[in-house]
């Protein structure tokens, strides 16, 4: 057998719905964090080798993914990632922007205090990096914000449903690469957050979040006017 060429059989012996769910979580991962420009071709004799399974299992992976809207599937053009038009992408904002102030209006009523003192590590932590000119780490420490809110409100459907937004994807392709990082009044934006979440105040809560979230959208739809007009 050609050793570039996967046995179809060693999935089974690994156990198929192992190497499925490692190759899906893998390659989700992946796609999420913006390591694929829009409208990359994805092949499955890439991904065979990249994730070490059976093009079956990558078929399937594939399959899934595209159920799920992280990638498109059409013939003659294969799989490719998303390329979201801006319609899509205000329409992808607007329900962040819906769903993630419920859920800090539920931190706020639910955090515990040890979930507290995690969000204020983390916006220090955010703090340093701005100071600091740390632009990647102040983004990284953005996204872990965001996940502690969200388990902090211990509210499992709401969560599952922001799970499924591609609001990675939209931003990997939308965000202005020229505009200030972080974006001015951003760190104030997470402290008001957080000192709703500190006082348990969910009306504050849920609107300080809809303000910051909020924010990205009038940033797209700053930019889609703009470059409409170019």
């Amino acid at each position: 057998m050609n050793p570039e060429q996967h046995d179809d059989t060693a999935d089974t012996e690994k156990g198929p719905s192992t190497r499925h769910s490692q190759a899906y979580d893998g390659l989700r991962s992946l796609l999420q964090s913006g390591s694929f420009a829009p409208g990359t071709r994805l092949t499955e004799a890439d991904l065979t080798q990249r994730f070490g399974v059976s093009r079956s299992t990558m078929r399937s992976v594939l399959v899934q993914l595209t159920q799920e809207g992280y990638v498109t599937s059409e013939v003659n053009r294969g799989v490719r990632t998303r390329d979201f038009t801006v319609e899509e992408a205000l329409d992808i904002l607007e329900a962040r922007e819906t769903l993630e102030s419920a859920l800090a209006g539920k931190a706020a009523e639910r955090a515990t205090d040890e979930e507290i003192e995690e969000l204020r590590r983390t916006l220090q932590f955010m703090a340093d990096c701005q100071a600091s000119g740390d632009q990647a780490g102040y983004s990284q420490g953005n996204r872990t914000f965001h996940q502690q809110v969200k388990r902090a409100a211990h509210q499992q459907t709401l969560a599952r449903a922001y799970d499924t937004l591609l609001y990675p994807l939209v931003m990997r392709q939308y965000r202005d690469l020229s505009a200030p990082h972080p974006r001015t009044g951003s760190l104030e934006e997470h402290q008001a957050i957080f000192l709703a979440v500190l006082t348990r105040n969910p009306d504050a809560a849920v609107a300080a979040m809809r303000h910051h979230v909020g924010a990205a959208r009038r940033a797209l739809l700053l930019r889609s006017t703009r470059d409409g007009a170019d």
